[in-house]
């Protein structure tokens, strides 16, 4: 497992359309905030199997270098009130961190990791379902609650108000950073 840190955040992307509103969102961040952005819609990650046949696929190393970052910024739109698949699946994976013995350090190295969400949908709110999923699951993996963002996008892509949420959640992350 790889040993060096950075200062930067690393941002999962979990959507079926990488240049769609959650992409634009996250385009405006990575423009603000010096970021890698992992898309999880080309990865090749397959959903959890309790044999673990699957463990060769991209999760490990998708997971190794996220757990190179200690801020790690996760977008997904809300697709019927939660997660996209992408992510989920890959938040399901995170299940093999717990069951098999070689990868439990990894799981491990997760605790005390700032997470970050951020999201679009055709909504005000992003929604208590899609929310308790994340935080649930930050708060089992000993993680960090940072800072979050929802576009509302019922209208289409509103770049000025995404730039003023951006605006708002950079500086929220810019106070969160370790020194």
């Amino acid at each position: 497992m790889p040993s060096t840190k950075y200062l930067r955040p690393i941002a999962v992307l979990g959507s079926s359309r990488s240049q769609g509103n959650t992409g634009a969102l996250l385009k405006l961040i990575a423009g603000k905030l010096d970021m890698d952005v992992i898309d999880l819609g080309v990865a090749d990650i397959t959903p959890f199997d309790y044999e673990h046949r699957n463990i060769g696929d991209e999760f490990i190393p998708v997971l190794d270098q996220i757990l190179q970052h200690d801020d790690l910024i996760f977008a997904s739109p809300v697709y019927w009130y939660t997660m996209s698949a992408q992510m989920k699946i890959f938040f399901d994976r995170l299940s093999d961190l717990l069951s098999v013995e070689t990868l439990k350090n990894r799981g491990r190295a997760l605790r005390g990791k700032r997470a970050h969400v951020v999201s679009t949908s055709v909504s005000p709110e992003a929604g208590v379902g899609f929310d308790e999923a994340f935080e649930k699951t930050f708060s089992y993996l000993g993680m960090e609650l940072g800072s979050r963002v929802h576009l509302d996008c019922s209208r289409g892509f509103d770049r000025e108000a995404g730039v003023q949420l951006v605006q708002e959640f950079v500086a929220s992350f810019g106070s969160t950073q370790r020194v």
